[in-house]
């Protein structure tokens, strides 16, 4: 599952207690900045199927630590490049 809207406080820990209510929680890991080490405001939460439906449905809108989370299927990553840059094969520079 992603979860977004993460309060910048809240651990791993703290995010695996959350979701471990409504099932055994294999993975939960909040995403960090790799220069800073801050959160980045959103994580990833693994759990059984069925497990994890719930949780969605009831932890989606919910408050932790004082924000509104969206908890929602995880997507795989695309491929868009994310920001790197291309050169125009067409230029010659």
């Amino acid at each position: 599952m992603y979860v977004s809207n993460l309060g910048f406080g809240v651990t791993d820990e703290e995010l695996r207690s959350m979701f471990s209510k409504y099932g055994e929680v294999t993975s939960a890991k909040v995403i960090t900045d790799r220069e800073t080490g801050r959160s980045r405001g959103f994580a990833f939460v693994e759990m059984a199927d069925n497990a994890a439906e719930n949780a969605m449905r009831e932890l989606n809108g919910t408050q932790a630590d004082g924000r509104t989370i969206s908890v929602s299927q995880a997507r795989p990553k695309s491929d868009g490049g994310g920001g790197s840059f291309k050169r125009d094969r067409g230029n010659r520079w």
